[in-house]
């Protein structure tokens, strides 16, 4: 699982300045557009278009301009006024306006796939305004009692000014949550929450962001050491000014916000854990699976893949149990992978310094299967102490090239005994490489596309390449003994289950309860895994459908490339052919991909003949 600011994504083609932005509208820039239709090519018009909707959103969502190391926005916050919300989903319709102006017939075939991809963003967050997403303001998994010390602790803090930002930023805690308390009592009122079952431990977590010593809350991190360019002077005047920030306004806010949640909002939150329970909620998580599948897939056809999947999988977990050389059943090796203690650590430390080893084993291994690397480096390192009982059992942090800030493999340190030692290569190729880092460092290396492209976040590409990454272990020398095969299949096996779980509570009336059932019943992950997974699947319906039907696509693809080029194919080509052009809906990945295949066929004749 890779972890980036959520729904929001925009791109820059060139270099508007802040003045130049707030100056003009983002309507009246985007009307000027379209009244240029005779005065500019086409292809100018597109580019232009991509540029403004950049600035716009770089400056709507500062949070996001600080992740991808855009300049000038780290002292502000997203105005997430229920006036602000209503605004920019009004504007929606503005963009998609403009891009129509455009006649895609004119653009070359780079320009096509970027206008092909920018109006499909556009019309799926306009099909998303139907719904009241924004009031689901706070989940186990995130929001404002995560999001603001994970967003301070990547901000750049160089120089004096740069702490000065985040004391700005500090000024802003309590209006960000106060509007999350607006929103929240909204949903009460509409009856749209999260199910209350998956709440239990979010006050836990706004408490882990109000400890009273400076140096020691997560979310003042950034102060307990400083650049030497920094003067002392400085340092002690920041420091002071933060602790009494911390005290007299950012603790009482997440008091607040704590009260509410125990007194009320958990207390009026759904007892139900399906999307369908909520008003609208079928139509609302049909158009989660098509965004986020970018499929027509129905969830009764998910949830038909996913049983079949099982039943494929469940077979050769037999066959690499008995090469083991255990002897009883499935269900027994299951309660043995879980239990017995060789296959555990005894301390974090030794946890981390594992799955750094096979970090550092796997990239050499690299130039095998993948003919393009990135420059952008990364790193192996626990997931934050306020997070790790709710959170799952890894996932992966994008680096930014412009914010010289690189990647990092979360690792979940929490209780040790549910992190077993056959599980950390798969989970390692997923979240590090040849999976998550490579492919999305690889996106904001592109040069020549607009910055949107390098940012882009099609849940079942990006998703479905990282479990696709995990079966690459074999051409890489991992998976050497029946108990890493094992993991291996374990973690294919509960992508799988995902299919049939998610699609069973949100469309077919599962009990909780059913699903963690379902779970156990068919993977020998520990029943803590399991019950952070499926509390995951209820809060965010859909997104874990993308893992099993993003892989099997690029499985296909590969299939069909191997078949039609025979002795032709070379897996790194075909992989650099994937990754070529970011993240991308699979059913344009699979057109490009047989574009791919149709012109080696036509260049293997010219060079079997000799022209």
């Amino acid at each position: 699982m890779h972890r980036v600011l959520l729904s929001i994504i925009a791109l820059v083609l060139g270099c508007s300045s802040l003045k130049a932005q707030t100056n003009t509208s983002y309507s009246e820039l985007c009307q000027s557009l379209i009244e240029n239709k005779s005065h500019k090519a086409d292809t100018e018009r597109i580019q232009e278009l991509y540029q403004i909707h950049w600035e716009y959103l770089m400056h709507e969502y500062p949070e996001w301009a600080t992740y991808v190391g855009y300049p000038g926005q780290n002292d502000r916050w997203t105005d997430n006024s229920l006036k602000a919300i209503e605004h920019r989903k009004k504007l929606l319709q503005i963009p998609l306006k403009a891009l129509q102006s455009i006649d895609r017939t004119k653009l070359d075939q780079a320009n096509q796939l970027n206008y092909d991809l920018l109006k499909e963003r556009i019309k799926h967050e306009i099909e998303g305004t139907r719904f009241k997403g924004e009031y689901l303001a706070i989940n186990q998994l995130g929001g404002v009692q995560q999001d603001v010390p994970q967003l301070l602790e990547v901000m750049p803090r160089k120089t004096v000014k740069d702490y000065e930002n985040i004391l700005t930023r500090l000024k802003g805690v309590p209006t960000v949550v106060n509007q999350t308390m607006v929103l929240l009592k909204k949903g009460l009122e509409s009856k749209i929450t999260e199910p209350r079952i998956t709440l239990r431990d979010v006050p836990d977590q706004i408490q882990s962001q109000m400890v009273a010593e400076p140096l020691k809350n997560p979310i003042l991190l950034a102060f307990t050491s400083f650049p030497a360019d920094v003067p002392k002077a400085d340092q002690d005047r920041l420091l002071a000014e933060a602790g009494m920030m911390l005290t007299n306004q950012i603790i009482p806010a997440f008091a607040e916000l704590k009260k509410f949640m125990v007194d009320s909002y958990i207390p009026g939150a759904r007892e139900t854990v399906g999307l369908s329970d909520l008003p609208d909620g079928s139509a609302w998580y049909q158009m989660n699976i098509r965004n986020i599948t970018t499929t027509s897939l129905t969830p009764e056809q998910i949830h038909q893949i996913g049983l079949s999947e099982v039943k494929r999988i469940h077979k050769e977990m037999e066959t690499v149990m008995k090469e083991s050389g255990f002897k009883g059943g499935l269900d027994e090796f299951f309660v043995y992978l879980r239990t017995d203690p060789k296959f555990y650590f005894d301390d974090a430390e030794s946890l981390l310094s594992a799955y750094r080893d096979i970090a550092k084993r796997a990239d050499p291994e690299l130039c095998k299967i993948i003919g393009k690397l990135p420059r952008l480096t990364y790193g192996v390192t626990p997931v934050p102490s306020y997070s790790e009982k709710s959170q799952t059992t890894a996932y992966y942090q994008p680096g930014s090239p412009k914010a010289h800030r690189p990647g990092y493999f979360y690792a979940n340190t929490y209780d040790l005994k549910t992190r077993p030692k056959w599980e950390m290569e798969p989970l390692s190729l997923h979240e590090s490489v040849p999976g998550h880092h490579i492919q999305l460092a690889l996106a904001q290396e592109m040069e020549n596309v607009p910055e949107l492209r390098k940012e882009e976040s099609y849940t079942a590409f990006v998703e479905g390449w990282g479990l696709y990454a995990e079966s690459l272990g074999g051409e890489m020398g991992f998976y050497k003994d029946p108990y890493a095969k094992f993991g291996r299949l374990t973690y294919e096996m509960w992508r799988a289950i995902r299919l049939v779980v998610d699609t069973g509570m949100h469309a077919k009336g599962w009990s909780r309860q059913q699903a963690i059932d379902y779970f156990k019943a068919n993977a020998s992950k520990n029943e803590h895994d399991i019950t952070v997974e499926v509390d995951r699947y209820i809060v965010w319906p859909g997104q874990a459908l993308a893992y099993k039907i993003g892989e099997l696509k690029i499985k296909e693809l590969r299939a069909y490339s191997k078949k039609e080029l025979g002795d032709k194919f070379d897996i790194r080509s075909f992989h650099d052919e994937v990754l070529d052009n970011g993240a991308l809906p699979l059913n344009v990945l699979e057109k490009h991909i047989k574009e791919w295949v149709a012109t080696q066929k036509v260049e293997g004749k010219s060079v079997a003949s000799g022209k």
